[in-house]
């Protein structure tokens, strides 16, 4: 059952779902199968499929900004170390303006949740002088003005800065000194680390995208999981660290799933026929 137990795809439902879902992110999968309908309802697994691995992807995103996050307010030893670090350690170009947009958009946020008093009250301190008459950018001027947690600042940012903060920009004034102690292993190399971070932050867009995530993607997927989990604060590697028991439900379900959805895709090919690669 292609459709992985969900509701049957009336007939007069297929010429509206064909152009809603767009022939061409079909194509692929009609090619394959050869009938509309089997399509469509592959395309909804990959969809379901997609959505455990984000799942579990979340668990590992969470377990790592934080793993890092304390790693480095130890390191530098001082309250407000994401926006004003320490001298002479310096953000790169790249992280200084994420950091920059996570905390703009925290303080989005917070300014949503004020009533019109609480943004007006923000004028005394943005315009000493007395609000312009004529201003079109009122509401960032006030933002400017609120106060947020670098907790808050942390949640704003994506899977793009940890990974970064692992690659070799950061070698020698992070990892090396500090950064290494969450993946303490003696014969573990940065580089191994950043590559599965890599993998996970490329297949986590496609997810985020919508895009399927099989084959030799899901592999390396699942890959990157596990060297996560295992190595994590773990010296020496271990299948039994806190985040390997976590998750170890989700990721066997995920890969049943995953192996269910291959063996029917598989079931469409001629004998010998190479793989199909409906991504």
């Amino acid at each position: 059952d292609p459709s992985g137990g969900s509701m049957p795809i009336d007939d007069e439902d297929l010429p509206a779902l064909t152009l809603l879902l767009s022939p061409e992110r079909l194509g692929a999968l009609q090619a394959l199968t050869g009938d509309i309908r089997t399509a469509i309802a592959l395309h909804q697994e990959t969809l379901r499929l997609g959505a455990m691995l984000m799942n579990v992807i979340a668990s590992i995103e969470i377990a790592l900004r934080n793993a890092i996050c304390e790693n480095l307010a130890r390191h530098f030893g001082t309250a407000g170390w994401l926006l004003q670090p320490p001298q002479p350690f310096q953000w790169r170009e790249s992280e200084r303006n994420k950091i920059a947009a996570a905390l703009d958009s925290a303080r989005r946020s917070e300014y949503a949740k004020l009533s019109q008093a609480g943004k007006h009250a923000l004028d005394a301190l943005a315009f000493p002088r007395g609000r312009p008459a004529k201003l079109s950018h009122l509401a960032r001027a006030r933002r400017e003005h609120i106060a947020v947690s670098d907790g808050k600042v942390v949640a704003e940012l994506t899977l793009y800065i940890w990974k970064r903060l692992c690659g070799p920009d950061y070698e020698h004034s992070l990892w090396r000194p500090t950064l290494k102690r969450i993946f303490p292993h003696k014969k573990l190399k940065r580089s191994e680390v950043a590559d599965h971070l890599e993998n996970l932050y490329q297949v986590r867009n496609r997810l985020a995208h919508h895009e399927p995530v099989l084959y030799g993607r899901f592999e390396q997927a699942v890959a990157a999981i596990r060297f996560v989990v295992t190595h994590l604060g773990a010296d020496p590697p271990s299948a039994e660290t806190p985040l390997a028991r976590l998750i170890a439900d989700d990721l066997a379900a995920l890969e049943a799933r995953a192996a269910k959805l291959h063996a029917t895709l598989a079931s469409f090919r001629r004998p010998g026929e190479q793989p199909g690669r409906p991504e």
